[in-house]
């Protein structure tokens, strides 16, 4: 008696008159009637099984096209699809209980370029280094089907496929399973906003893109089209189902267009917390976006969406413009003393202010009884990094003193800090913007494009990477040997002191903005400040609470005089260079010098 399996083959195919089902198994060919069951659903029962190789034939065309559900594609994005059965992996993550957002560091990684061999299975291999950091949440770049071998994969056309060349998607429950083996919880980015340019064949299906309006990446999806928000619906769902992934990056939701009385980003927190609920796990949603909104992760008893989270460009602004002083571009803004001041106590620079990079007013003012730790902060990304015309790290341009300075500023924040990989070290290799399109055309076309775009902006173009050239994605790669010592081992020791330090001291922790208040100092307004102090904890607003101040000298000298009943308690947590404490008990005042081009963590009481 046979025991094998087989399932129904179903395919919504509005735009098809006729449907049939092409599988290929053991060697035979078949084209199978599909029939139709209403709405633009086509069906043949029980017609695949595992092992099967299957597409289909729209209206009697010459070749099938993937599943546009597709849960693999052994044969590149343009070939035919295999069935994915994920009852049949076994899990070892029975008693996982999750890890929420409020809390935790994030470190962002992609799976081709964290290793040599760009796995799932070698990246695995490296997950004791970032427990031994102290990270809690994994977050990597998207993961789905796109054309080519190598790619940021923001190109991709298969949202329910895992890129084969990583490992397919039992490589990547592997991952999953041993990240929640080592207490590590997994964030998947995934792209709901636009599609690659190569292997898209969803517009032969159905309307599932906007034919009137497009984004910087191409069409808009169509969710004016109740199935085409299923299918987005329905693979938020898979990641945390099928893959056991403990939270979304939604990427660039600004790009979403969505005029529906209830806002797809809403319905998807729903969804989220649905099986949260029933997962008995906390799920998170993070949601990228340069609109500055609260509205997105305020509460939706409150009229907002119900997100988790969102990113915060602003902050990574004002940190880089602090550090580096490069002030052209959407930086400019942030080349004013008070940058780092309000972006460290207020969440958003542009919280209605006038955006000269935008040319109007932007944003709008976050609720102070929403807790910090809903914004995602950094001080390099993979869009920082890669988006610049030479995919320049800040290592390239600071030295090991300013690294230093960065990574205090960023992992001493009221909000939720993330790395990008290989930053815990300073690594040296670039993050270049890299893509591997088989069709010589669209490769010409890609680096023709962001060789003008840079270009116009001013840019050398020798500096700018040919992103075709397998070199640009070689030079991208981590380059593990950098950790044995030397100034990549100090600044390893250093980012993981200072998450041990978050971890153990409450006031780094504390999400309340009434317990964050923020000084900088200048030559001028117009200028990045020459100093900067963050202070931390419940005894900003209780004689009774702990206080712990981030004091950071940029170019020079700087005297702080920390008068909040310091004199008794006063004592440095960590130092990036020898600074002096003078305690005045009597008087109950402490005085703190900090070198130029450092930091220093002091708890006031």
């Amino acid at each position: 008696m046979s025991t094998t399996r087989h399932v129904d083959a179903r395919v919504w195919a509005p735009r098809a008159q006729l449907v049939e089902l092409h599988r290929e198994r053991e060697g035979a060919v078949d084209r199978l009637p599909m029939v139709a069951d209403g709405d633009g659903w086509f069906a043949a029962l029980a017609a695949l099984a595992h092992g099967d190789r299957y597409g289909f034939v729209l209206d009697g065309a010459e070749h099938p096209v993937p599943d546009p559900r597709s849960r693999r594609q052994p044969d590149g994005v343009h070939g035919l699809s295999a069935l994915d059965d994920p009852a049949s992996f076994a899990w070892s993550d029975h008693a996982w209980t999750g890890r929420q957002l409020a809390g935790s560091v994030i470190y962002e990684l992609h799976i081709g370029t964290f290793t040599p061999a760009g796995t799932f299975d070698a990246a695995i291999a490296r997950l004791d280094h970032l427990v031994e950091l102290g990270i809690d949440l994994v977050e990597l770049l998207p993961v789905n089907g796109f054309n080519g071998t190598h790619n940021w994969v923001y190109d991709c056309v298969l949202w329910y496929t895992v890129h084969e060349g990583y490992g397919g998607p039992d490589g990547y429950r592997r991952f999953v399973d041993a990240c929640h083996e080592r207490g590590l919880g997994v964030v998947q980015d995934v792209v709901y906003n636009h599609l690659g340019p190569s292997g898209n064949y969803l517009p032969q299906f159905g309307p599932y893109l906007h034919d009137a309006s497009a984004n910087t990446w191409g069409d808009s999806v169509n969710l004016a089209e109740p199935e085409v928000r299923r299918y987005v619906l329905d693979n938020l769902a898979m990641w945390f189902d099928d893959f056991h992934v403990d939270g979304l990056r939604l990427d660039a939701v600004h790009a979403l267009v969505d005029d529906a009385d209830r806002h797809i980003l809403r319905d998807m927190a729903i969804e989220t917390d649905a099986r949260s609920a029933h997962l008995r796990r906390p799920l998170s949603l993070i949601a990228e976006s340069d609109m500055n909104d609260p509205r997105l992760i305020l509460p939706r008893e409150a009229g907002g969406y119900g997100l988790t989270a969102q990113w915060s460009d602003d902050h990574h602004h004002a940190i880089h413009t602090a550090v580096s002083g490069e002030a052209a571009g959407y930086y400019a803004d942030f080349a004013v003393v008070d940058a780092l001041q309000k972006t460290s106590t207020r969440g958003f620079f542009h919280d209605g202010t006038y955006s000269s990079f935008r040319e109007r007013a932007h944003g709008h003012p976050i609720p102070s009884d929403v807790p910090m730790w809903r914004l995602v902060t950094c001080a390099q990304n993979h869009d920082q990094i890669g988006n610049r015309a030479a995919g320049d790290r800040l290592s390239a341009s600071l030295d090991e003193s300013m690294l230093a300075v960065t990574a205090v500023l960023n992992l001493t924040s009221p909000f939720t800090p993330m790395l990008f990989m290989g930053e815990e070290w300073g690594a040296s290799t670039p993050w270049q913007f890299f893509t591997s399109h088989p069709e010589p055309e669209l490769g010409r076309a890609t680096a023709e494009g962001r060789l003008a775009e840079f270009v116009k902006m001013g840019w050398d173009e020798s500096l700018v990477p040919d992103p075709q050239d397998p070199a640009t994605f070689e030079r991208s790669r981590l380059d593990w040997s950098e950790l044995d010592g030397g100034h990549h081992g100090r600044l390893l020791a250093l980012h993981r002191e200072l998450l041990a330090l978050r971890r153990s001291t409450p006031e780094l922790t504390d999400p309340s903005f009434e317990h964050t208040s923020a000084e900088s100092s200048g030559r001028s307004r117009d200028a990045t400040p020459s100093s900067f102090r963050l202070n931390r904890g419940a005894g900003l607003r209780a004689s009774t609470g702990g206080i712990v101040s981030i004091c950071v000298a940029f170019d020079d000298d700087a005297v702080f005089h920390l008068t909040e009943n310091a004199g008794r308690d006063a004592r440095v947590l960590l130092a990036t260079a020898d600074a002096h404490l003078e305690l005045n008990e009597r008087a109950e005042l402490a005085v703190l010098t900090v070198p130029a081009r450092s930091a220093v963590v002091v708890r006031v009481r």
